[in-house]
């Protein structure tokens, strides 16, 4: 939508992907004095603390997405605060810093999009607990060859409720044509 996002990283392979999907990556001391709206998503706490919020822009917006209400230090925020006023629209409170800037809070930094709007709507939590309930089956039923690590959904667990889905949504997309199939699995071909 037009957005400049940054990316603030401690992992150098997800830091790398997303630099070179077009992303600015930086540390989060040099983003916090540059960004309008900060949205942590990374399980992690403390991941904005009080010199981040010290050297936000006025009106900067800050939530959370990531988990509970520890990933930003609001016990920070209000100490760098001189007023709070809470419910100045729906989930959002303002935080007035000394020299008159505000940040704004919101969903009181739990999972905004649990929290402020109305949620995950049904239409993605009803893949979600698909995707859950079918690769828990495919672990009971597998239990014997699998080993204790963790692994990624199978594929065709995915597929098939993407599938159900674009179904219910009244979607349809292409096929590959037998000679495309028969292109992709062959060597016959191409350079």
């Amino acid at each position: 939508m037009g957005a400049i996002v940054i990316v603030t990283e401690v992992d150098p392979l997800k830091a790398i992907e997303a630099a070179m999907d077009g992303f600015s990556v930086m540390p989060i001391a040099e983003a916090a004095r540059i960004g309008d709206v900060f949205c942590t998503v990374t399980g992690n706490i403390a991941c904005i603390r009080k010199e981040h919020f010290s050297v936000m822009k006025d009106g900067a917006i800050v939530c959370n997405s990531g988990h509970f209400n520890v990933e930003l230090k609001i016990d920070d925020l209000e100490e760098i605060a001189v007023e709070v006023k809470r419910g100045v629209k729906a989930n959002v409170d303002e935080y007035i810093l000394a020299d008159g800037r505000s940040i704004n809070l919101l969903a009181e930094g739990r999972l905004v999009n649990l929290a402020a709007a109305e949620g995950h709507p049904a239409s993605v939590m009803d893949m979600s607990f698909a995707v859950q309930a079918l690769t828990t089956e495919y672990v009971v039923k597998n239990q014997k060859k699998l080993k204790p690590k963790v692994y990624n959904v199978p594929r065709d667990i995915d597929k098939w409720v993407a599938q159900l889905k674009l179904e219910s949504m009244g979607i349809n997309i292409d096929t590959l044509t037998p000679e495309q199939e028969k292109y992709l699995a062959s060597w016959e071909m191409g350079t």
